[in-house]
This record gives C-alpha cells, structure tokens and sequence, in this order.
C-alpha cells in the first residue's frame, strides 16, 4: 500500500512552513533516500501564470524554499523549473515570490522548453510522450504542485503537476489529441506521470484553490502539507479529505481502471488520519460531462448537443479584450471581434481559455436544460 506523509501547517510563517515539510519528509524515511548527493534535481512547482502569493495560483515561495533547503541538505543541486502555457516560468517565478527564494539560496530557475519526443514502451496508452529535454537531463524530479480546482480535469494535484514538464508551445497538441474526451487526457497524464516518476512530491494545500480554479478561483485555507513517491496515491488521499467523489476526478478514474490507487482506503496515510482532516463545503467546479450528448441516440444529437454538453462562457464585462484566450485556444476557434466569439461547434472543451484568462472572466457554463434539470 503506497504511504502518504501529510502534517498540518497553519501559515506560510517561514520557521512553520519549514518544519511542516521537513517532517512529512522524515516520515517517509527522509530526503537521504530519496535525492543523493551530487545529483541534479529539477524542482518542478505549479508556475501556472505570473500571479502573486497570495492569490494561490502558484506554489507559495515558503513551500519551494523548504523542499530546495532539504535537497541542498541532502547535498544534490536542484533547479527550479516549469513550462507555463502563457509566458515564461522565470516571469511566473518573479511574481510569484519564487524567484527571490531561489536568488536567496543560489537556485537556478530554468525554463522546460526544449523538445526531447521520448520512447515510452511500458505506457498504457501513450507510448511516445513530448518531455522537455532540461527535464530528462536531470537526475530526478521533486515534484511541488499546489493543490487547485480544474475546469476540465476537477483537481489538479500531484500528477497533473507533470504536465509542466511538456514545453508549453506543444500542450495544444496534446488538447487537441484528447478531443473532447478528459479520459483520455487523464491517461495521456497518468503515463507521464509513470514515466517521469518523481522521486518524491510535496504538495501545498496550506492555501489551496477552489471554485473557477486554476487560475481564476477563490483561495480557501486547507492547513496541509501533503508528502509521498507517489503521485496517483497523493491525489487519491487530497480527493479523500475535500471529500471529492472520485469518480468525479477523471485522473483517478483512469487510476482505478489500470488498478492504480484510486480511493482514500488505498492509502497508507502518516502523521495525520485522513478523517481527523476533512474539509467541509469545499466548492468544487461544475462536474461539466463534456461528452454527455455523445450517449444521446442520433436522432436527438443535433439538438439536444448544444442543449446538454458544457461549453466556456465569457462575461463581457470582466472581459477586457486582451486577447489571450484566443492565441492558447488549441482548436484555434476563438475570434476577437466586438467582443470575444467561440466556434462551439469545434470547440473541444479543454477550457485552456479560462485556465490562463487573468481576469477570470470565462468560466464553465452547462447547457441550458443541463441547467435546468441539474441530474442530467
């Protein structure tokens, strides 16, 4: 059973933060067997956008700081990177307060943007996976995501974190690939995952994300320090304590169905009992069912389709015309005119739009009788 180290930690107060992590660290056997001296490790944090602390869009500087302290204990050097979808991690890194840390201890901050196509013959669906090369280069990654919402993907945690380790100028493809379908997304996510197999994460859910997450949502205080060597286990133990149904959670779905650990009683869970940290009232993001109108019988698809499935939707009065969403659209169907204009009949629902909209002016919108009669 695979185990995860979790510890409360009520503030990003620096000497707090610090003994949080060291702690769920020394549970699972300490940082010593897990990164060895000399080594090279890419430490990859959730560089999303070029957002503040404090809106809880990033890893939180204080998080980073104490997993690169205890590398450089262990007496490997790390380096800090990741590969947003819009603009640079060193430009993420800077407004987010990681920058600074890693100027502090003598940290490079590298961006994931050089393509490497890597032969993944052990994969489940994906045997071919686009990694950046300063990724592979390295002798083992720590992995240190932030614990968020997801439009598309529910939750993204642990193993959604790796997807950073794509160069950002190729997840369009990887959107694209998937279609409309977020399992088989989840898949391509859990063989990169497997692949790249970091040798250890840990999660900020002091300050988490909930609602119109990633980028867009409303932080909610969570007090949780997760830690482990494995992703799938981490993410099914987060979901557990949220109180997430897991088959809401399309990675964990596609856990369950290769007999990956999906559920909290999977879980081995140390320091804290997962029921003695539950959270209540966690707001979770609408559970879209993107697909749905693919079950509908031929004759009802037409005008049922747009009646059922989800689809972005764009206020127009936080809109403020800038025009991102439409150069990351990966289906390229969105238009600046008079005001922002998608194309939903090709639309594939990736909402990479309302990820990197830094207004937060598009969210998820069920169709109207979805709406209506909300058990759809």
């Amino acid at each position: 059973m695979s185990r995860v180290a979790i510890k409360r930690c009520r503030s990003y107060e620096r000497a707090s933060v610090e003994a949080s992590v060291t702690e769920a660290v020394t549970l699972l056997g300490g940082i010593a067997g897990l990164v060895k001296r000399g080594e090279r490790i890419l430490v990859k944090p959730n560089l999303l956008a070029a957002k503040p602390p404090e809106a809880a869009v990033t890893t939180h500087p204080e998080v980073v700081r104490a997993v690169l302290i205890l590398i450089k204990e262990a007496g490997a050097t790390p380096v800090v990177g990741d590969s947003p979808g819009f603009g640079t991690a060193r430009g993420a890194a800077e407004k987010s307060g990681i920058l600074s840390a890693c100027r502090e201890l003598g940290v490079e901050v590298i961006e994931l943007k050089t393509l490497t196509i890597a032969a993944n013959p052990g994969g489940h669906t994906f045997k071919r996976l686009d990694v950046a090369s300063e990724a592979l280069e390295c002798d083992g990654i720590v992995n240190v995501p932030k614990l968020k919402t997801h439009a598309q993907m529910y939750l993204t945690m642990a193993v959604k974190n790796l997807f950073g380790c794509v160069p950002g100028k190729l997840k369009p493809q990887w959107h694209l690939s998937a279609g409309v379908s977020s399992a088989h997304f989840a898949d391509m996510l859990l063989d990169l995952c497997l692949f790249l197999s970091p040798k250890l994460t840990v999660m900020d859910a002091i300050v988490g994300m909930e609602g119109n997450g990633p980028g867009s949502g409303t932080p909610r205080e969570l007090g949780l320090v997760f830690a482990g060597t494995d992703c799938v286990a981490m993410d099914a133990a987060a979901a557990g304590v949220l109180g997430a149904c897991h088959d809401d959670v399309p990675v964990l779905k596609a856990a369950k169905r290769r007999g990956l650990p999906s559920r909290p009683q999977d879980v081995e869970a140390l320091g804290e009992e997962l029921s003695a940290i539950s959270v209540k009232g966690f707001v979770f993001p609408p559970q879209m069912n993107v697909n749905f109108a693919s079950f509908l019988p031929g004759f009802l698809d037409g005008p049922l389709r747009k009646a059922l499935t989800s689809r972005p939707g764009v206020d127009p009065v936080s809109c403020t015309m800038c025009g991102i969403c439409v150069g990351v659209c990966p289906a390229e169907v969105m238009t600046k005119a008079r005001r922002i204009e998608i194309d939903y009949n090709r639309c594939i629902r990736c909402y990479c739009c309302q990820e990197m909209c830094p207004k937060g002016a598009i969210s998820p919108r069920n169709g109207w009788l979805k709406r209506l009669i909300p058990g759809l």
